[in-house]
């Protein structure tokens, strides 16, 4: 098809054909639900269609400002001669080309859905680089699925016939003119560009990755609907990270760590109290009087703490807000890259309350940003939280002040969100279980207005944020003592990973993840005081259900404080490409080959002197292995979640 030469020739048929773009994808999405409809079926026919549809254009627009960006510039670029023959020949090449092959991996991967259960990724290449009987399996497929290659086929020369260009050069009358309509075009293309790539323009938007899928559906496989092939290679191309290491033969791995949690004996009778997790924004321990040696700056929390149930070593599992999530909620500690940001951020996943929603728990996860921001709702959904509460059901609220609340970058200020959140658990049905992400105490280092003068600039600017959101967490619990659900809840606290430091101790490899862990039971029936042992918040949900009597068998790769001795506890993470784990006295560091350093991190807590060449640790290295060769194993085979 052409269209009559004018300035505004090639800006118009760019923008027909990116259209044609949008309605392959459809169509494929659409061949891909039919494919596997007796798995995908209701979800196409239940009021989640739009949800879907919504969500598969958010992907769609990512993949086609990728691979149609040369296309596109091709087209825009301001070069008086680019309406030529030759030049619109070379684009539209390029733009079937590009298209076709996303048509082509689109179909092929409706065949491939029913064995893998998740959209293919770049991993593929890896899987099967060992293989060599792939062009039969193909043939094979080709032939049982002759309706997608005809419906490919159609489609290819859908965009052969219908794509639209210039009719030919245009008479230019005004040079300046001619170029300005082009660089024009070309300008407000480019931030939608860059906008469409990362699933939104704000700051509170990370680029999208597969994991947001989730957020548009309410099981893990649905999201393979949501999604499309060519951005699920794209976002995990150079991101195999779940590599599984040959330490263990399998039969020794599980004598050596298993992450297989059996529950407590039936013989005791599960407590039916509400379970309210606050994840606070960068709360690092370094902040926290009660913790270290001097005051601090959350007199509240130190009074919380004082009531409360503590241990005198804890540890984040990550260093980002994303790998707090995965660990404090469902007991995955972050490997080599952020659990959201890898293919397995689609595979079946567990969680506390996906477990306690078996025991007849209604749940509910709060997060004062932008819906759908950091990629929190997506994964609260995928581990079994009913129902998310974010920015939009804040406004909504008419006790609140709406927007007039919101910080001007991430979300609502902590303390009124923390009162929205302690009123909102009024209306839930008990028992429930409930979890808070706040914001506040958080880059670029606000506070409100009115409270500049109470807690000024002291120190590191992070210290007026950590004062700030103390604050709010004191109003939180004093407007939760007075609900009727109070006494009959247990409270947990940790944050999401450290921040800023000033303390030397606290910016070692060790130190940069000291975060409380906090379990407060205002019916006094919890101990009270500082355990010696050691806690991370992988071990949160498995010390959780333990608390509550939980007899079911789940997945946690934490374990449970309160049924592990003191010397039995330990703590992981990963930095830089090395592992850390922490038990009895020691700090071992291990790269993945070989063990490259030993702490005693107790006394040691400038991580000074490396006693590898002094000390055996080889049972320490062992155990680490183990964990690490289990966790890849379960990430690789979707084994995060027992089969019923």
């Amino acid at each position: 098809m052409k269209i009559r030469p004018t300035i505004y020739a090639t800006c118009l048929s760019a923008f027909i054909n990116l259209m044609w773009a949008y309605v392959i994808y459809f169509v494929c999405r659409l061949a891909y639900g039919l494919e596997n409809w007796s798995v995908l079926g209701g979800t196409l026919a239940s009021r989640n269609v739009w949800e879907v549809l919504k969500g598969g254009c958010l992907f769609d627009t990512s993949a086609i400002m990728y691979t149609n960006a040369l296309y596109m510039v091709l087209m825009l670029v301001p070069l008086h001669w680019k309406e030529k023959i030759g030049w619109q020949k070379v684009a539209k090449y390029v733009f079937v080309i590009v298209n076709a092959l996303a048509i082509c991996m689109n179909l092929a991967d409706a065949v491939y859905f029913k064995y893998t259960g998740r959209r293919t990724t770049a991993t593929v290449f890896s899987e099967f680089s060992n293989e060599g009987n792939l062009g039969g399996v193909f043939g094979v497929e080709l032939l049982n699925h002759w309706y997608l290659v005809l419906l490919g086929f159609i489609m290819i020369a859908g965009l052969v016939k219908l794509y639209v260009m210039p009719a030919g050069m245009v008479k230019i009358k005004s040079m300046p003119k001619y170029y300005g309509v082009q660089l024009i075009a070309l300008l407000l293309f480019v931030p939608f560009c860059i906008g469409g790539m990362r699933g939104g323009i704000t700051k509170a938007v990370r680029p999208i990755t597969i994991s947001n899928a989730n957020q548009y559906v309410d099981r893990p496989e649905d999201a393979a609907l949501v999604l499309n092939t060519p951005f699920s290679l794209i976002r995990t191309i150079g991101k195999n990270v779940f590599v599984i290491p040959n330490y263990f033969e399998e039969s020794q791995l599980d004598k050596i760590y298993s992450p297989v949690h059996s529950g407590v004996s039936d013989t005791v009778a599960l407590k039916k109290k509400n379970v309210v997790v606050l994840i606070v924004e960068s709360f690092g321990s370094e902040y926290i009087g009660a913790l270290n040696d001097y005051e601090g700056y959350t007199p509240f929390l130190d009074s919380l703490i004082s009531q409360s149930l503590t241990w005198k070593y804890s540890f984040g599992n990550g260093r980002k807000s994303i790998d707090g999530m995965p660990s404090v909620l469902s007991s995955i500690p972050m490997f080599i890259e952020p659990f959201f940001l890898t293919p397995a951020s689609v595979n079946d996943v567990g969680g506390l309350a996906r477990e306690l929603n078996k025991e007849g728990y209604y749940s509910a996860f709060f997060h004062g940003a932008e819906n759908g921001s950091m990629g929190f709702q997506a994964f609260a959904r995928t581990t079994g939280f009913q129902d998310y509460f974010g920015r939009t059901e804040y406004n909504q609220d008419k006790r609140f002040g709406g927007d007039k609340d919101f910080d001007g970058m991430w979300a609502i200020w902590d303390e009124p969100f923390l009162q929205y959140y302690a009123l909102t658990m009024s209306e839930f049905k008990e028992p429930f279980v409930s979890a808070v992400f706040t914001a506040s105490s958080h880059h670029p280092y606000k506070i409100p207005e009115e409270y500049k003068d109470i807690y000024p600039e002291e120190g590191l600017v992070m210290h007026k944020c950590i004062r700030y959101t103390d604050h709010a967490l004191k109003r939180f619990f004093e407007t939760a003592s007075k609900q009727p659900w109070f006494n009959n809840t247990l409270f947990v606290l940790t944050a999401d990973h450290t921040n800023l430091s000033a303390v030397p101790e606290y910016q070692t490899s060790l130190g940069g993840f000291s975060v409380p862990i906090v379990f407060f039971d205002p019916s006094k029936e919890m101990p009270r005081g500082k355990m010696e042992g050691i806690a991370q918040q992988i071990d949160i949900m498995p010390t959780v259900l333990g608390y509550l009597g939980y007899q079911q068998p789940y997945i946690a790769f934490g374990c449970d404080l309160f049924h592990t001795a003191a010397e039995d506890t330990w703590a992981v993470n990963y930095q830089n490409g090395i592992y850390q784990y922490v038990k009895g006295d020691y700090l071992i560091q291990f790269d993945g080959k070989e063990l490259k350093a030993v702490y005693r991190f107790k006394e040691d807590r400038l991580l000074k002197n490396n006693l590898i060449n002094e000390v055996d640790c080889s049972t320490l290295l062992d155990e680490l292995k183990a964990i690490v060769q289990s966790y890849m194993q379960r990430m690789n085979r979707n084994e995060l979640v027992l089969s019923n």
